[in-house]
């Protein structure tokens, strides 16, 4: 399997999270919860991306295609924590955290920065998994044609 097309699409993914946060921050919206819940738009986005191509490129199977599309929503999933981390100790640390925590899901309290991105690496890992579960199911009567035909 090429890891190419995985790293490829899990850095659009972390493209495009990373310019739409940095659209809401600018516009002032970064406080607004259910504006964060859309960056699951980038992940569908990009893990079908990486299902279309093996899909032209006749690569089959399930646990193959599955794989494959895991794993480029981790790579998405951990560019983006990654950078969140640098982006909250840029804004300010903790005091900046603070204002951001508030309005998260797993809200307030008094979060370290780790554990936050911690917790938001988990939460993004476990949405991940959804996204690709649910987008091989879209793509399993396809994947399944491609391994009748061979």
């Amino acid at each position: 399997m090429k890891y190419s097309k995985e790293l490829i699409n899990g850095f659009l993914i972390f493209l495009g999270i990373g310019i739409y946060f940095l659209i809401i921050q600018f516009l002032g919206f970064s406080d607004v919860f259910i504006l964060r819940i859309f960056n699951i738009v980038f992940v569908i986005y990009g893990v079908n991306r990486t299902l279309q191509q093996n899909h032209a490129d006749g690569i089959g199977g399930y646990n193959t295609n599955l794989l494959s599309a895991i794993l480029t929503s981790l790579i998405g999933a951990l560019l983006s924590v990654s950078c969140l981390l640098i982006f909250i100790e840029y804004k300010g640390g903790e005091t900046y955290l603070k204002n951001l925590s508030d309005s998260f899901i797993f809200g307030g309290g008094e979060l370290t920065i780790q554990q936050y991105c911690i917790g938001l690496l988990f939460e993004s890992v476990a949405a991940s998994l959804m996204v690709s579960f649910c987008l091989m199911q879209y793509w399993k009567n396809k994947v399944e044609v491609i391994n009748k035909v061979d």
